[in-house]
């Protein structure tokens, strides 16, 4: 297989949306991702390519990806791509009484008793984490997720990149988080995938280690210490080598420096592709202009230490946008005006800053930015709609008004 050109900082962006599989009418898991792919296909297979969109399987049955094929620069015409295919699917499931549903987990979905592993091709690495971990869990049959891959080229651009990325990591549940109800009931988190994203492999830890990647800022020193270190861990639950460190590599941002970039995996998906392309937008610009030093210098980036920044991530995953951050150094990065400030008050900042230094791609998804920014996050506004009332009727209810802005493209 060939490797695709190399690109530099920003020049391109690979984008992952992950949608559940669910009855129109009861919202039950639907194992039938194979049979939507094989709808295009004509046979079981793992992707359809469709232009510049292509739908993938994932673990379990119940979950279709769709990502951008290659590297693209305008998000503006991949979001309209998306919420293409978001229809062209949904037409699809039709015949099944099927539908795609937002949100980073499904409400009330029982893994130990619902889950169904991909069973078809290149099945063998999930049947070995299955064997390892487990994977009738919420951590694993039971997540959704937006990736976001952000290309380098060489060495120096991995430093300035990983450095940023670090850096935004740990408010990112305060601008992303989907996850307030599992197992039928409100959990007092708002990003609960990102509880499961962090213990799920708690059996070998140095597999996701804090989320927040460690102060590595080359090739050579990351592989030397962190995949060595993978490696050599996983070994005696993998005798036939099925697994490769660079796959199992858990961190909230992940350095893939075979095809040149860093995929960042801590942001719970949306109710749209609108809202997901926004965030998108602003998270990109924000790590740009840390990139550029337009906040504060690389050198002053890479000074932090994984501790402090992993304490921020664990409040966020928590409360979201209303998480006290008091930690002013960290406040001082981007500039805040203050020693201390809600998660949703510094992204608003970084939002204002940004838009206010003339900013194009901020302007366009200013106003799907506007309703995360002063509404909360899709967590926050999911609890808001359930009210007192936490039935699963009602969670039926608030998750069908999901779906529908979903295959209408439109904020909740």
């Amino acid at each position: 297989m060939t490797q695709p050109p190399r690109i530099h900082l920003f020049q391109g962006y690979g984008v992952e949306l992950e949608y559940m599989l669910v009855d129109r009418d009861t919202l039950q898991i639907k194992p039938i991702t194979d049979e939507l792919l094989k709808h295009e296909l004509g046979e079981y297979g793992g992707d359809f390519e469709n232009g510049i969109v292509t739908w993938s399987n994932e673990l379990v049955l119940h979950v279709v990806e769709l990502k951008s094929t290659k590297p693209e620069h305008d998000l503006a015409a991949l979001e309209i791509k998306f919420a293409e295919n978001v229809k062209r699917i949904n037409s699809i499931l039709l015949k099944w009484n099927a539908m795609l549903l937002p949100t980073a987990a499904h409400p009330f979905m029982e893994p130990a008793s619902e889950t169904k592993l991909w069973p078809h091709e290149n099945n063998e690495v999930y049947a070995i984490y299955n064997k390892i971990f487990d994977c009738r869990g919420h951590g694993w049959s039971n997540l959704q997720s937006t990736h976001l891959n952000l290309p380098f080229y060489d060495d120096e651009e991995f430093a300035k990149l990983h450095a940023a990325i670090r850096l935004v990591l740990p408010i990112l549940p305060a601008l992303c988080a989907s996850s307030p109800i599992l197992d039928g009931k409100v959990t007092g988190l708002l990003d609960t995938r990102l509880k499961y994203y962090k213990t799920n492999q708690a059996k070998i830890p140095s597999i996701t280690g804090k989320v927040i990647p460690e102060a590595v800022f080359s090739k050579r020193n990351y592989l030397n210490t962190i995949y060595e270190k993978i490696k050599s861990d996983i070994a005696p639950y993998d005798p036939g080598e099925e697994l490769n460190a660079i796959w199992v590599n858990s961190r909230g941002a992940i350095p893939r420096f075979d095809r040149g970039s860093i995929e960042i995996r801590v942001m719970d998906i949306q109710e749209c592709p609108a809202a997901d392309i926004a965030v998108l937008t602003l998270v990109i610009e924000t790590i740009k202009a840390l990139t550029e030093n337009f906040f504060t210098s690389l050198e002053a980036q890479m000074k932090w230490k994984t501790e402090a920044l992993a304490q921020i991530f664990d409040q966020t995953i928590v409360q979201a946008q209303q998480t006290v951050i008091d930690n002013s150094d960290y406040l001082n990065i981007f500039n805040f005006p203050g020693k201390k400030a809600l998660a949703g008050e510094l992204w608003q900042h970084i939002f204002t800053t940004l838009l206010n230094k003339g900013n194009p791609a901020i302007e366009r998804t200013r106003i799907s930015l506007k309703v995360i920014l002063q509404q909360g996050t899709l967590a926050y506004r999911i609890v808001q709609a359930m009210g007192k009332a936490q039935s699963k009727e009602n969670i039926v209810e608030v998750y069908k008004q999901l779906s529908v802005c979903l295959s209408e493209n439109k904020m909740f």
